[in-house]
């Protein structure tokens, strides 16, 4: 049973494989057993894994319990840290266990329960509503993660959505996923990122690697004959597009088109600032097009 479950049992599965409490504690005293967590216990060694500390954890909070939050975050692969403590949701009040961060909710449905390595976790969609409601940075993140692992399931998320009521991470969520319900073609990274830089702007949608005169622009509003680039994608970090790029926007500029170059490291860090810019700049663009055109011909 330890070797399946990372190294752990608890004392309710010892006592239903017939070990009393006596020989429980007998077995601590030598060390063949050790604590980890109110009613966990390792078994010949006290060295466990991250996974076996999860599992602690879970077992620890009885009947119903699930690793959740940032800690199942970590075990679905979609956050790079294991909380010290780990974060457990119990479907009742009343559990408090020193070294284990409890949530209580009364909306687990069997749907927001999953496994994954052998610990009841909740699921990737109920992952993501609860890391939504105690943070928003770093969310599009966790979702584009998941979306990259292939664990991205829309219609899991609209149900944990519908059902999550007063849930904080509600409308957070709400808002991160609103760039998934876009046309296939808009998946990629950086067209994601060019599509909310737009939103947040308050700008028509650009048509995305577009091709003009010659050469294709991140983003393009072919009305206005203004395009953005952005830099730091995988295109742009060869030698060969060090020396080609400056060439590409001069020759851009030669054919009437205006084109602007930010860095995708910008837009993801300051994204508000980043759109007021580029607000301003489309529509000093669209200004200048009007006065060009209400001059009198000669």
């Amino acid at each position: 049973m330890a070797a399946r479950q990372h190294g752990i049992v608890s004392s309710g599965q010892l006592a239903a494989l017939g070990y009393s409490s006596a020989t429980v504690t007998r077995w601590i005293q030598a060390g063949r057993l050790h604590r980890i967590l109110r009613g966990t216990v390792a078994v010949g060694h006290a060295g466990i894994t991250r996974h076996g500390r999860c599992l602690a954890a879970v077992l620890a909070c009885g009947s119903g319990a699930v690793l959740s939050h940032e800690s199942s975050a970590w075990l679905w692969g979609l956050h790079s840290g294991c909380p010290s403590d780990p974060h457990v949701t119990v479907p009742s009040r009343g559990h408090r266990r020193a070294g284990i961060q409890i949530h209580h909710s009364t909306i687990l449905e069997a749907e927001d329960l999953s496994k994954c390595e052998l610990i009841p976790v909740t699921s990737v969609a109920r992952t993501l509503l609860d890391i939504a409601g105690r943070r928003g940075r770093g969310l599009d993140s966790l979702v584009e993660k998941a979306e990259r692992r292939g664990l991205l399931d829309l219609a899991a998320l609209d149900s944990v959505l519908k059902r999550a009521g007063g849930h904080s991470g509600r409308e957070p969520l709400r808002q991160a996923l609103l760039m998934y319900r876009d046309p296939v073609f808009s998946r990629a990274r950086g067209e994601r990122l060019l599509r909310a830089l737009a939103k947040t702007a308050g700008l028509p949608p650009p048509a995305v690697n577009f091709f003009v005169a010659g050469h294709e622009v991140d983003a393009y509003w072919p009305d206005l004959a203004f395009g953005i680039e952005v830099d730091g994608w995988d295109t742009h970090r060869t030698r060969a597009a060090f020396e080609s790029d400056p060439l590409r926007i001069e020759e851009l500029k030669l054919a009437g088109i205006d084109v602007t170059r930010i860095t995708a490291r910008r837009i993801e860090r300051e994204p508000e600032v980043v759109a007021r810019r580029v607000q301003t700049l489309f529509h000093r663009r669209q200004h200048e097009l009007r006065s060009r055109a209400a001059q009198p011909r000669s």
